[in-house]
């Protein structure tokens, strides 16, 4: 069967959606369209890119996520040095080394930039907090006077996981007509994490026609991640640890929000078994029980879905 999919953003949990991605393979679903937020936008990435879940498992356990923690050792300085990190770059990490990573795995599958993409093929959500608006990403640079086909995915990928004060923003500066008469302070735009918006992007896609194989129109799927991190309180020992605990709050309660009656029955829910969106020293133990997770939940749904559903 032929399904949409939508992937949801959860940090270091996004492994367990490459579970799901492996039962999916197994009930003998194909990938259309994707799309996702922020961890989920690297699954949907490498869906459109042409990776399985078995090299998306293999990805996995060969990446240790600590790896994307990278600043200069003077802000590692104790107490004063990440502070003052976010004081000056608006971050704890750079995420430069996240895009450098994804840059290289899709270019292995030879995706650059969405040209290289089969139009409309992947959707990404990033949030605009210098005009307060949702991106989906290629279409909306166009409002940013940038040119979506040129844009590279690594960097659409980097915006949509810029988790506010953990990485820092994805600065980009409009172009063309749309910037005509502005002054130069304000031709930059301020570009984070897209749950801050739209966590788990539904609405992207309605069940559509697929003009290709002129069948019945093509059911959306929700890929979605549920459970607290650990149910223990957050230490809240300043402004950083402070924002922390706001923004793993603001996620869990994109986690466990309604979802409309119609679409219960197209979401796969994984449990994300207690660990937390920011927990990138995890271990590979940790790292297994999230992707057994995911195929577990991803085999109970398809061992019973139907589109009729």
């Amino acid at each position: 069967m032929i399904i949409n999919a939508v992937f949801e953003g959860g940090g270091v949990k996004g492994i367990s959606l490459a579970g799901a991605v492996k039962s999916a393979e197994d009930a003998g679903i194909i990938f259309n369209r994707v799309a996702g937020t922020s961890s989920g936008s690297i699954v949907a990435a490498l869906l459109a890119a042409g990776y399985t879940a078995d090299e998306m498992s293999e990805i996995v356990r060969m990446t240790p996520f600590a790896s994307f923690l990278k600043r200069a050792p003077i802000f590692n300085m104790k107490l004063i040095g990440p502070a003052l990190r976010v004081m000056i770059k608006k971050g704890l990490y750079s995420g430069e080394a996240l895009e450098y990573w994804i840059h290289n795995i899709l270019k292995a599958k030879g995706v650059t930039t969405f040209a290289d993409l089969p139009e409309g093929k992947l959707l990404i959500i990033a949030s605009d907090i210098t005009n307060g608006k949702i991106l989906v990403l290629p279409d909306d640079l166009v409002k940013l006077g940038i040119n979506p086909a040129k844009f590279e995915v690594s960097k659409a990928i980097r915006m949509s996981t810029s988790i506010p004060y953990f990485f820092d923003p994805v600065i980009l500066r409009m172009t063309g007509e749309v910037v005509r008469g502005k002054p130069f302070v304000d031709q930059f735009v301020y570009i984070v994490d897209g749950g801050l918006l739209s966590n788990f992007p539904l609405w992207l896609f309605g069940d559509v026609p697929n003009s290709i194989l002129e069948s019945p129109p093509i059911p959306t799927l929700g890929f979605q991640m549920v459970g607290r991190a650990t149910g223990k309180p957050h230490v809240i020992r300043g402004p950083i640890t402070m924002l922390q605990a706001m923004f793993e709050t603001m996620l869990s309660a994109h986690d466990e929000r309604y979802i409309e009656q119609e679409k219960r029955f197209r979401t796969i829910k994984i449990p994300t078994m207690g660990v937390g969106t920011t927990q990138f020293h995890i271990t590979p133990e940790q790292s297994k029980v999230l992707y057994d997770s995911g195929v577990q939940a991803g085999t109970k749904f398809f061992g019973s879905w139907t589109n009729d559903t």
